[in-house]
């Protein structure tokens, strides 16, 4: 008789754990004002210099006390971010994981992780492998009020599945896509160049979307820390009048 009660009771727990497990990691979610997902452009487009001021301007930018600031003002008081890079269609690494920020702190360490993250670059170009990526990385510790995802580059799609393909299935579950769009101070020769548009005009019209989807347009590598800081900063923030949908940053 005892056997035949722990078979029912290991019978009935076998059962109940998918319900349980999901309740479980129902509950591991901690809500947050903003789920912000940072996506780096590592192509070959981007030389050691230019990566190395990529990295030093978001460090940069999560080391200003107004993006403290803006975060403790948040309905909430924490936002959660993640950094990546990407490239190929299937190249994307993370260098920093999910952090929770609420406070100078807090920021504080996340700068520090991307002052200490590798340095690499890769060749292609996939802003949909990106956003593909970035999708798979939303609730998985973290819950926002509202997830964004903030996508950097100087270069038009040319790996993996069509970027409207991507950028239709991420509108759809209600995601922000923002840009910061770099324009290169070392143009590629006119030939490489012909019948692909501006860059700020292909983030404008091809990339960003979602509620107050806005694009942030770097003049060269030279004005990266300013535009990422910039655009941090308002995508926290949440303003209720939105901001322009383009906004231009100089060194």
């Amino acid at each position: 008789m005892p056997r035949m009660l722990s078979r029912r009771l290991l019978l009935a727990t076998g059962l109940a754990s998918p319900a349980l497990l999901s309740a479980r990691a129902a509950r591991a979610a901690e809500e947050v004002d903003v789920e912000l997902v940072l996506a780096v452009d590592v192509s070959r487009s981007v030389d050691a210099e230019e990566m190395e001021m990529q990295m030093r301007g978001y460090a940069a930018a999560f080391r200003d006390p107004r993006l403290a600031r803006g975060i403790a003002r948040g309905p909430i008081g924490t936002i959660a971010v993640t950094l990546f890079v990407w490239s190929d269609w299937n190249i994307q690494h993370i260098l920093v994981p999910w952090t929770k920020l609420d406070g100078p702190d807090a920021c504080a360490r996340f700068a520090a992780a991307v002052d200490g993250a590798s340095r690499e670059t890769y060749l292609y170009t996939s802003i949909s492998g990106a956003i593909d990526f970035a999708m798979r990385q939303f609730g998985t510790r973290y819950e926002g009020l509202r997830r964004v995802v903030d996508i950097s580059g100087d270069g038009v799609n040319n790996s993996g599945r069509p970027v409207a393909d991507a950028r239709a299935e991420a509108l759809a579950r209600g995601v922000t896509l923002n840009g910061l769009a770099v324009l290169d101070r070392n143009p590629q020769p006119a030939a490489l160049l012909a019948g692909l548009p501006p860059i700020d005009a292909y983030f404008r019209d091809e990339v960003i979307g979602g509620p107050g989807a806005f694009l942030m347009v770097a003049e060269g590598y030279e004005a990266f820390a300013e535009a990422v800081r910039r655009k941090i900063i308002r995508e926290i923030a949440a303003l209720p009048a939105p901001g322009p949908r383009v906004e231009r940053a100089t060194a």
